[in-house]
C-alpha cells in the first residue's frame, strides 16, 4: 500500500472516531435532557400522537437521522428523489392548479370550467355523479334521482363533446375521476379531442383507472378484478403508442385514506396496488419502461403537518428504488413518482364550516412541502354540498397565495435535513415496508382483497380514530370542543332534478340520430375482441366514435367477464 493510501484510510479512522466520540456525547446530553424534560409538567388535553396514532418523541436530534442521510435524500432531481423529482421543482415551474368540479349536465359544468380558468386555474379535474361512476346511462333506472346530483353525467360522446365546447384539448391538461368504466370515459374524451380537430398524440391528463383501491375502500366497480386488470392493461398498451402523454393511471391512497386509513397504511397499500400494475403490464409482455412514466399518483393530505410531508417524501423514495431494484426499469423517468394531492375531504367539518378554508390552507401547505406535482384544494362547504361559486374561488385563491405571496416554492424541499420530518419519513418507509410484507404473506393484493385483509384493516384504523373522538382524546375544533351553540347558515349550492330530465331527453335525441346499425356492428366488434381476450380499447373507442352509450358498453362487456359480488367479510 502506499503512503498516501495509509494516510487515507489513517484519516478515515479519525474521522469515524470522531463522530462516534460525538454521536455518545449526544446520547448523554438527549438521555440528560429527556431526564429533566420528564419532571416538567406535560399538558393533559392531548396524548402526543399523530392523527394515524404514532407516538411523537418530544425533540428529534442527529441520533435519529439514517446512517447516511445524503443516500437516503439524494438531490431535488436525483435518486431517490425524496426531495423531490425536479432538480428546480417549482422554480421552474409552479404545481398545476386542478380544482375538481362538476355537476348537473354537461353544459352546467362547461359554464364552471371557464368560470375556473377565467380566475386563473391551470388544469381541469371532472367530478362525474354516481350513475357515470358505476356506468348507468343516466336514463337507466337504476340512475333515478342521482343523475347529476354528486357530479357531472356523461352518458355519450355527445355528452363529452359538450362538456368541453369551446376547451382547446391540446392547450389544457384535462383529470377524470373515474375507475370501473374509466376506460370509456377515456375513448369518450378521445373521440370529442378527434371532433374537435386535435391530435389526439397531444392530449395530456390523466384518467384515474385505479380499480384496485376501489375494491378496498370506494366500491365503484363493474367487473371482477382479473378482467378489470386486463382491460387498465389494455389502456397501458395502446395509450403508449398512441397518446404517450397521457397518465394512464393515478393510483390512489386518497380513497384509502377517506375511508379511515392510517399515514403508513394509505402509503403501503397504495404502492402496493402500483406495484400490481406494473407486475399485471410486465406479464402481459410490455417493457415496462413503455408504461411506467405514464404511471402517477393521488395522495390524500391529511391534518397531521409533518406526517404528511414526510409520507410524500417516503412514497418518492420507495416507489423509486423498487422501479429500479425490483422490477429492473431502466429509464430515470420510470422511477420518477408524479402525483396530484388532494385535501383532506374527510376532515372537513359541517360545523362552523369557515374553519376549513384554514384547514385546507394547512394541507395545501404540506402538500407543496412535499413537492406535489399538482394539488385540488377543497371548498370550504364540501361537506354539505358541492362547492359555490364563491367556495371554490377561495379554495382556488387559496393556491394562489400560496404560490405568489409566502416565498414557500423559491426552495427545492426547504424541510430536508429537519431532525423531525428525516427521521418521520425514514419511520414511514420502514413501516410501509413492513406491510409489504404482510401483504404477501396474504398472496398478493388481489388475494389480499378477496379474502378481505385490506378492507379490515381499513376498519380498525378508522373505528381506533372514531374511539379517540368520541372519547376526547383526540380534539376537532368546531366538533367535539370549542363548540358554538348558534352558527351562521352558509349558502349551499343545490342540483334539482331539471339535469335528469334534459339528460333523459339528450340521450333520447341521441339514440334517434345516431347510425343504429353501425351501434350494432361497432358493438359486436367490442364483444368479440373482449371474447377472443384481444386488446379492447381499438373496438370501445370506434363504439365511442359511433355514439354508443356508456351502459351499452358496459353490458357487452359484463356479458363476457361478468359482475363482482362482494364477498361478506365482517
Amino acid at each position: 500500500m502506499t503512503a498516501w493510501g495509509t494516510d487515507r484510510d489513517a484519516e478515515t479512522a479519525q474521522r469515524l472516531a470522531a463522530q462516534e466520540r460525538e454521536l455518545t456525547r449526544l446520547r448523554a446530553e438527549v438521555a440528560a435532557w429527556r431526564a429533566a424534560a420528564a419532571a416538567l409538567p406535560t399538558r393533559t388535553d392531548s396524548d402526543f400522537t399523530s392523527v394515524s396514532g404514532r407516538t411523537v418523541q418530544p425533540v428529534y436530534t442527529a441520533l435519529d437521522l439514517p446512517p447516511d442521510l445524503q443516500a437516503a435524500t439524494g438531490l431535488p432531481g436525483d435518486f431517490p428523489f425524496t426531495r423531490g423529482i425536479h432538480p428546480t421543482m417549482y422554480r421552474g415551474r409552479l404545481w398545476t392548479m386542478r380544482q375538481f368540479a362538476g355537476f348537473g349536465t354537461a353544459d352546467d359544468t362547461n359554464q364552471r370550467y371557464k368560470f375556473l380558468l377565467e380566475r386563473g386555474q391551470t388544469g381541469l379535474s371532472v367530478a362525474f355523479d354516481f350513475p357515470t361512476l358505476m356506468g348507468y346511462d343516466s336514463d337507466h333506472p337504476r340512475s333515478e334521482g342521482e343523475v347529476g346530483k354528486c357530479g357531472v353525467a356523461i352518458s355519450s360522446l355527445a355528452d363529452m363533446e359538450t362538456l368541453f365546447d369551446g376547451i382547446p384539448l391540446d392547450r389544457v391538461s384535462t383529470s377524470m375521476t373515474i375507475n370501473g368504466p374509466a376506460a370509456m370515459l377515456f375513448c369518450f374524451y378521445v373521440a370529442a379531442a378527434e371532433r374537435q380537430g386535435v391530435p389526439i398524440s397531444q392530449l395530456q391528463g390523466t384518467i384515474q383507472n385505479d380499480i384496485l383501491k376501489e375494491y378496498m375502500a370506494q366500491h365503484a366497480w363493474i367487473y371482477p378484478a382479473e378482467p378489470a386488470l386486463k382491460i387498465i392493461v389494455d389502456l397501458f398498451e395502446w395509450a403508449a403508442e398512441h397518446t404517450p402523454n397521457w397518465n394512464t393511471i393515478s393510483i390512489s391512497g386518497y380513497h384509502i385514506r377517506e375511508a379511515g386509513a392510517t399515514a403508513a397504511q394509505e402509503l403501503a397499500f397504495t404502492l402496493a396496488n402500483g406495484f400490481c400494475y406494473v407486475e399485471h403490464g410486465v406479464a402481459r409482455g410490455l417493457d415496462v419502461d413503455a408504461f411506467a412514466p405514464r404511471l402517477s399518483f393521488f395522495w390524500d393530505v391529511h391534518n397531521d403537518f409533518f406526517e404528511e410531508i414526510a409520507k410524500l417524501r417516503a412514497a418518492r423514495r420507495i416507489w423509486a428504488r423498487h422501479m429500479r431494484e425490483r422490477y429492473g426499469a431502466r429509464n430515470p423517468r420510470s422511477w420518477r413518482m408524479r402525483f396530484h394531492c388532494q385535501t383532506a375531504g374527510v376532515t372537513l367539518t359541517a360545523q362552523q364550516p369557515h374553519n376549513n378554508v384554514v384547514r385546507v390552507a394547512y394541507q395545501a401547505l404540506a402538500a407543496v412541502l412535499g413537492g406535489t406535482q399538482s394539488l385540488h384544494t377543497n371548498a370550504l362547504d364540501e361537506t354539505l354540498a358541492l362547492p359555490t361559486e364563491e367556495s371554490v374561488r377561495i379554495a382556488l385563491r387559496t393556491q394562489q397565495i400560496l404560490a405568489y405571496e409566502t416565498g414557500v416554492p423559491n426552495v427545492a424541499d426547504p424541510l430536508g435535513g429537519s431532525y423531525y420530518v428525516e427521521a418521520l419519513t425514514d419511520g414511514l418507509e420502514r413501516e410501509a415496508e413492513g406491510l409489504f410484507a404482510e401483504i404477501e404473506a396474504q398472496g398478493g393484493v388481489v388475494r389480499a382483497i378477496e379474502s378481505g385483509w385490506f378492507q379490515r384493516q381499513i376498519a380498525s384504523s378508522s373505528a381506533r380514530f372514531q374511539a379517540e373522538l368520541e372519547e376526547g382524546r383526540r380534539t376537532i375544533v368546531g366538533l367535539n370542543d370549542f363548540v358554538e351553540e348558534a352558527e351562521a347558515p352558509v349558502r349551499i349550492l343545490k342540483v334539482g332534478d331539471a339535469a335528469e330530465a334534459t339528460q333523459r331527453a339528450r340521450l333520447a335525441r341521441v339514440r334517434a340520430q345516431r347510425d343504429s346499425a353501425l351501434v350494432e356492428r361497432r358493438l359486436a366488434d367490442l364483444r368479440r375482441a373482449a371474447a377472443e381476450d384481444r386488446n379492447i380499447i381499438p373496438a370501445m373507442l370506434d363504439c365511442a366514435r359511433a355514439y354508443c352509450t356508456l351502459f351499452e358498453i358496459r353490458h357487452v362487456l359484463e356479458e363476457i367477464y361478468g359482475s363482482y359480488r362482494e364477498p361478506v367479510f365482517f
